[in-house]
């Protein structure tokens, strides 16, 4: 997934932060409902950090999709004094660059401010009980940089399943998978059918997040014998039912080198050729209760 030029402009969310929009991708790199808000409410608080972090010395966290810097911003600041590590992995530097030029880290505490500039710029900063690594690339291979069950958390933050593949198939969350610790936990946005079912593919166990600012949840991925495994929810009986459909196919690159097209391609060929029922009679099924949104953000 070589690095393209994107054409980035302001886009401002509910709760008075602010995100770009890409015109690559054509997403936001937030929901519209709030930037902060979602940085906090999807990604640090379900991830139990704030938790984890009473009982062990150090927390370590793998930040896939760095972006503008938001979801690390958020875990700096909801653990001042604890011994905190990040790897943060970008494919586009110029994202963090611009939303420093732009001035849309000001949502941020000065410290925090200082380190995400100062981080952007050299790509290592080390201060106070504080250690965080920017690493630029494509995440399928920089994620070999990433030591074996390293991770407490996993914050998973591409664009949504259609637009960026490639983040979400069965052999980049294996990779993943590698990365966490046995009572780890990986948080994301999507409640995508084919996220969640390469998910179980990969041997989690998976439960929804509640829903920030909109009607579609998030999704918590563990290993059973992680130390919140036994206190998950049981997914509703409408998202059990939609795994069992060709919605829940998912996305495959075995070589974890293919481009957007052959990804979605490969998808396209094996849900024609599936028998499970589609996605469409699934949500006619529940048309009172409306699919949640499941492959992109809410904009």
């Amino acid at each position: 997934m070589a690095e393209q030029i994107d054409s980035l402009r302001l886009q401002t969310t509910a709760d008075g932060s602010v995100t770009f929009f890409s015109e690559l991708f054509q997403e936001a790199f937030h929901s519209r409902h709030g930037a902060k808000q979602e940085a906090e409410a999807k990604f640090v608080i379900p991830s139990h950090i704030i938790e984890k972090s009473r009982s062990k010395s150090k927390v370590c966290i793998l930040d896939v999709c760095y972006g503008l810097g938001y979801n690390s911003a958020a875990a700096c600041e909801s653990l001042p004094t604890t011994d905190l590590e990040i790897i943060a992995l970008e494919n586009n530097l110029l994202v963090p660059q611009k939303a420093i030029e732009q001035g849309l880290l000001k949502i941020w505490s000065p410290s925090v401010q200082a380190i995400l500039q100062n981080l952007a710029k050299n790509l290592v900063v080390k201060v106070d009980r504080l250690q965080i690594q920017l690493i630029s690339g494509d995440a399928r291979q920089t994620i070999q940089q990433v030591p074996l069950q390293w991770a407490d958390a996993i914050f998973l933050d591409p664009f949504s399943p259609p637009r960026c593949p490639q983040l979400w198939t069965v052999e980049f969350l294996q990779l993943l998978a590698g990365c966490l610790k046995p009572d780890g936990c990986l948080v994301t946005y999507s409640c995508s059918a084919a996220v969640r079912a390469a998910m179980l593919e990969v041997g989690w166990q998976i439960a929804s997040t509640p829903p920030v600012g909109r009607r579609s949840p998030g999704t918590i991925a563990m290993f059973a014998n992680g130390d919140l495994a036994d206190r998950l929810p049981d997914l509703s009986i409408e998202e059990q039912e939609l795994l069992q459909t060709r919605a829940a196919i998912p996305y495959r690159d075995p070589t974890l080198l293919d481009p957007t097209s052959a990804i979605l391609a490969r998808r396209q060929q094996e849900q024609n050729s599936s028998n499970l029922l589609s996605g469409s009679s699934w949500r006619r099924r529940y048309l009172t209760n409306p699919e949640p949104e499941m492959h992109q953000k809410e904009y």
